[in-house]
């Protein structure tokens, strides 16, 4: 059974404002020694931010534990802190003022270096990282999963709200981190030699400062044998982050086990197809990576899963993703949920149920 690993982060919150704010030097102390269940805290690029890092995994039933487990004691501290902790792609509103960045060297670095863009970078997602044998099965599945980033963006939409209003975009995380200077769909590469090629070529350029920034939608990780996936916004809940988790699984699995798909998508078809996808999340037509015609998002679950139910099937997460995929196409994706809890109460009531539903 092929191990997975999730990296989500979270924004914390005042709990009067409903703004980002940075925790005090004690409780961020306290934060960042959290340890449940084996999976440990780091800080995020913004002070307001933090990460959670899963042990590596094997089965979706220890991952919604894991997950669940991690998320209720953070959730818990926050609140004895005065604060709110959210899982959000972006926060509905922000202060006026520039974003105050972590006491990091390295994240002091980028931010000198990318100035305005990091001044607004209240962004959070969630890192899928999957096991792979070497880098050869990296690039091999790398080159498979790539055409399905967009739909993996489109299922983990949870980033409507952008400064106190509506942005328009189901993912507004994934329109604004394109400003960054590697962003996107990555694109297909030869072999692991033309990859490592291509890293080498970003890296030598001034617009690059380390490997960490090749923030492309999925990537060879630079510190564990993982293919790292990182399409999807920061999730709502639990379910969705271990779903997206084990539909990532899948996809690497099928990729490496020769599963046909197809055509390969050009890279301008799925350059707009992410746009897409941050555009319309589950609603709207698509970009279909089997076939390149224009399909309704249940039309290109439906050609996901025939591409991903054998593996699923051997790994034991069949009904749990079947079951979670007709939850969200029901329910929503989080950036439904969050337009629905909006007319239901305003920002108040995005931010109380996001809250509420952390542990889902």
């Amino acid at each position: 059974m092929r191990s997975f690993g999730v990296e989500e982060e979270f924004f914390l919150l005042d709990s009067f404002t409903g703004l980002p704010t940075a925790p005090t030097p004690s409780t961020r102390a306290e934060l960042l020694s959290l340890t449940v269940e084996g999976s440990t805290t780091c800080g995020e690029f913004l002070a307001c931010q933090l990460e959670s890092n899963s042990p590596v995994l094997q089965t979706g039933k220890d991952a919604f534990h894991t997950v669940h487990a991690y998320r209720s004691v953070l959730s818990l501290i926050a609140r004895d802190a005065g604060l709110t902790v959210v899982a959000l792609g972006t926060p509905p509103s922000i202060s006026g003022t520039p974003a105050v960045i972590s006491p990091s060297a390295r994240y002091r670095t980028i931010n000198d270096f990318c100035g305005r863009i990091t001044a607004e970078h209240y962004l959070s997602g969630l890192h899928i990282h999957v096991g792979v044998e070497d880098s050869t099965a990296g690039v091999t599945a790398l080159n498979e999963v790539r055409r399905w980033l967009p739909l993996l963006t489109a299922i983990g939409s949870n980033s409507p709200y952008w400064k106190g209003s509506d942005s328009g975009f189901a993912s507004w995380r994934s329109i604004h981190y394109r400003r960054w200077s590697v962003q996107g769909i990555p694109p297909r590469f030869l072999d692991a030699t033309d990859y490592a090629r291509r890293i080498q070529l970003m890296m030598d350029a001034d617009a690059v400062l380390d490997s960490g920034h090749v923030s492309w939608a999925a990537r060879l990780s630079t510190r564990y044998p993982t293919l790292e996936i990182r399409a999807a916004d920061s999730q709502m809940n639990a379910s969705n982050t271990v779903l997206l988790a084990l539909i990532a699984r899948s996809l690497v699995d099928a990729s490496l086990n020769g599963a046909a798909t197809g055509f390969d998508p050009l890279p301008e078809a799925l350059d707009l197809a992410q746009w897409q996808a941050a555009k319309f999340g589950l609603r709207g037509n698509h970009i279909n990576p089997v076939d390149g015609k224009s399909a309704s998002a249940a039309q290109m679950l439906a050609s996901m899963m025939d591409f991903i139910l054998p593996a699923l099937r051997k790994n034991g997460d069949d009904q749990y993703v079947i079951a979670g995929l007709a939850r969200i196409m029901e329910q929503g994706t989080g950036a439904g949920l969050q337009r629905r809890h909006f007319h239901e109460g305003g920002f108040n009531a995005v931010l109380a149920r996001a809250q509420e539903l952390i542990t889902d």
